[in-house]
């Protein structure tokens, strides 16, 4: 079997069998002639149902998580609207208080409308999660490290509980894991009992911040034909140009993460030495709420590091007005280094009460590592807070 670095270069990428062209063209057309009455030539009817370079993408994302079917959307929000589509009224979700707040958003502003609860657990620990499920629980949803604290959770601990509880018609929650953070350059959730993962490709497997795009990804045959039937239902599919770009993005993604890691932890174990710093967010350290998971389940650091400024809003504003390489923008995962207030940009849909439960405080910061040189990342982080 091929590793990863090889699959991200060549799985679902071969010439092409018209002129040999390496790179995967972008396929433009909007609809495809049949063959003859009845027949399509390779299954490609219209393109919002089937498209030569989104389907090139889904062979490599499927790949690249070890699995067997791969479904892409225009963003990460759809991915996740199609697994929340598999809900009904009356049905539950248990999540974790430390989410993505465009996550939270849609749970709390676009489905729980339809009757669908969402429960939060205390933290992201199995046992917390676990003592959350009923009788109604459909999904467990979960994200490892989490947006925004990098909080860990143990997604073996967690299936094999979930497992272990059966509603009254013999039936276990579906377990849900958004790998954003990890990438499968680090985690593959479903070898460890996960039945879902999404990704808002728009992160690191775009990797350029040229792009949005999302994906789910599973082992089971008919969860993916309800995947699949959302996705050409609601038409959220991304486009051949938007697939091209996901699909270049993925070349370089063992050697992007390798050095988005490095410089996360550089760039934390700096953080940790400074006056003005209250506390630094970072599965690296060796006392870091649940590191041992980091060996047990990831194969490397994630990019991402948080960390609380000594002060307030105010002290937040003149730190980021001072830096000069990293940018202040939403988003993360390009190779540019990003840094954000998360209270008042990406999770702002939080109201105030749950920022407070969620530890999403006013002096909270969060940095996504690019591949800039380290030496340089630490000058302006120091000449920032200085």
């Amino acid at each position: 079997m091929m590793k990863f670095a090889t699959l991200a270069v060549r799985a679902g990428q071969n010439p092409n069998p018209y002129n040999g062209a390496v790179t995967i063209p972008v396929s433009l057309s909007s609809t495809y002639a049949y063959d003859s009455f009845g027949v399509m030539r390779d299954n490609f009817e219209y393109a919002r149902t089937d498209n030569p370079s989104r389907r090139a993408l889904e062979t490599t994302l499927a790949a690249l998580e070890n699995a067997k079917y791969a479904t892409s959307f225009a963003s990460g929000q759809a991915a996740s609207t199609s697994v929340l589509n598999l809900l009904e009224s009356g049905d539950e979700v248990v999540t974790t208080s430390d989410i993505y707040g465009g996550t939270y958003r849609l749970f709390h502003d676009v489905f729980k409308k339809y009757g669908v609860r969402f429960t939060t657990a205390e933290n992201n620990t199995a046992e917390s999660i676990a003592a959350k499920l009923s009788e109604r629980t459909a999904i467990v949803w979960a994200e490892t490290p989490s947006n925004p604290l990098l909080a860990l959770l143990d997604i073996a601990e967690l299936a094999g509980r979930i497992e272990n509880f059966r509603n009254q018609n013999g039936k276990k929650p579906l377990l849900a894991i958004d790998n954003t953070f990890s990438t499968p350059a680090l985690q593959n959730p479903l070898e460890l009992g996960a039945d879902v993962v999404m990704h808002s490709c728009t992160k690191y497997i775009g990797g350029h911040s040229d792009v949005v795009g999302g994906a789910v990804i599973v082992n089971d045959e008919t969860l993916w034909e309800k995947i699949r039937f959302y996705q050409n239902a609601a038409g959220a599919v991304p486009s051949p140009m938007d697939c091209f770009l996901l699909q270049r993005g993925i070349k370089t993604l063992p050697l992007r993460m390798k050095k988005h890691g490095e410089n996360a932890y550089a760039i934390a174990n700096f953080l940790r030495g400074r006056q003005n710093v209250e506390h630094v967010f970072f599965p690296g350290f060796d006392d870091f709420p649940g590191h041992k998971i980091v060996a047990k389940q990831m194969r490397g650091l994630p990019g991402m590091v948080s960390f609380c400024i000594r002060g307030g809003v105010r002290e937040v504003s003149q730190f980021f007005g001072k830096l000069q390489i990293v940018i202040l923008a939403e988003s993360l995962g390009g190779t540019e280094s990003l840094i954000c207030h998360p209270a008042t940009m990406t999770h702002a849909s939080f109201p105030e009460s749950e920022q407070k439960r969620a530890g999403i405080t006013q002096n909270l910061i969060r940095v996504s590592l690019g591949i800039e040189d380290t030496d340089d990342l630490i000058d302006d982080f120091k000449n920032a807070l200085d």
